[in-house]
């Protein structure tokens, strides 16, 4: 049988041996005593048996004991007594040994793991900043020269090309990055982030997502079964889901994919070198061609043509006065009413340049006699 000598044998079954070294019993640990429980040689439960001896020992178990369980382990002092030796093979590794009986062991034996597997992708040529922060999967693949931040989780099938640099705060679950590729406190599941490419912080990588080469995802990005082409940015603050966006296209922030109707999802189509304005939505399905350009806050509901720029806008109105008269006190009202008293002043000097620059002010306002209860001046 395989025994083991643990730091802390609790849990385990203790062997003891008679005054020559021969094994003559195991011995549960619901059943030791205080001596039998200060043992630290433990049983690891792998054993070769002759197989007769063991059919006839199997014959005498009882449940007499703590747990009310037939214990196979018993055979072993079955044996001693029949006068038949049993030999132990002691591990050089206790960690080989490992049993989970808790939540407490079950946490050593994934720790033993991370180790083992963290310290061969070391010896394999990987940077790893912080071991004991870093977690790899027995199928995950990372290649020599690949630096792993601290706090990185990698599961599934995810593999990792040389140069690529991944964490601090990545988790990336069946996931393919490329060689040289920069991943950032990212989640991923089911990604392909090619190669050269630069995503996060604070990127959110869903199922189906494929990033091309030199590829630009920013903070608090988020893509769903996107195809974004190589070159392509999309820097920060936006939703793309069932999308495709061409080479070096620029998808400004806040812009929003509205992909899902309430019944069913839809695709949105992006040419090459077009350039999305900040908070842009999108409503799937919708073709915007190559070159194209969209306009800050518009809402695309109908296909953009190639080279066009696709605009919805309403005026813009400004109502002079609108603070001191409805916020009267504030420290927004005096500051107006500061701005504007030293803009006519600079005008009274005859310095219209230093009047329309100050304070971001512009040309002088007209005296505002009232404004009625609708906004308009009267």
């Amino acid at each position: 049988m395989l025994t083991a000598e643990a730091s802390d044998p609790f849990g385990y079954g203790r062997v003891l041996r008679d005054p020559s070294g021969w094994i003559r019993a195991i011995v549960e640990q619901a059943d030791a005593d205080a001596v039998t429980a200060a043992v630290r040689e433990i049983n690891t439960g792998v054993y070769v048996f002759t197989a007769g001896p063991l059919l006839a020992a199997l014959s005498s178990l009882t449940v007499d004991n703590a747990q009310g369980e037939e214990y196979l382990t018993d055979v072993v002092g079955a044996f001693f007594d029949g006068g038949q030796a049993v030999r132990a093979y002691p591990l050089d590794d206790p960690g080989e040994a490992a049993g989970v009986n808790d939540r407490v062991q079950l946490a050593a034996a994934a720790a033993a793991m991370r180790d083992r597997l963290v310290t061969a992708a070391m010896r394999a040529g990987v940077t790893v900043l912080d071991p004991a922060t870093t977690w790899i999967d027995a199928d995950v693949t990372v290649e020599a020269d690949v630096t792993l931040l601290p706090n990185t989780f990698l599961h599934g099938s995810t593999r990792v090309a040389s140069g690529a640099v991944i964490g601090p705060d990545c988790t990336l679950t069946d996931t393919l990055v490329g060689a040289a590729a920069t991943v950032s406190r990212t989640t991923a599941v089911g990604a392909v982030i090619g190669s050269d490419a630069s995503v996060g912080p604070y990127t959110h990588l869903r199922q189906g997502t494929r990033v091309g080469r030199g590829v630009k995802l920013g903070a608090f990005v988020e893509t769903k079964a996107a195809e974004i082409a190589d070159g392509a940015k999309v820097p920060h603050l936006a939703y793309v889901g069932d999308a495709v966006i061409g080479a070096r296209s620029n998808i400004g922030c806040g812009t929003i994919v509205a992909n899902y109707d309430g019944v069913a999802k839809h695709r949105t189509v992006i040419g090459a070198d077009v350039k999305i304005g900040s908070d842009t939505v999108l409503v799937a399905p919708v073709n915007v061609g190559d070159g194209a350009y969209t306009g800050a806050g518009s809402i695309v509901t109908e296909d953009v043509l190639p080279g066009a720029l696709a605009v919805r806008e309403g005026r813009q109105r400004t109502i002079e006065g609108w603070v001191e008269l409805r916020r009267p006190g504030t420290a927004a009202a005096r500051a107006a009413a500061a701005a504007r008293g030293y803009v006519e002043q600079a005008r009274g000097d005859g310095d219209p340049d230093r009047a329309d620059h100050v304070g971001h002010a512009g040309p002088a306002p007209a005296t505002v006699v009232g404004i009625s209860d609708n906004g308009r001046r009267t």
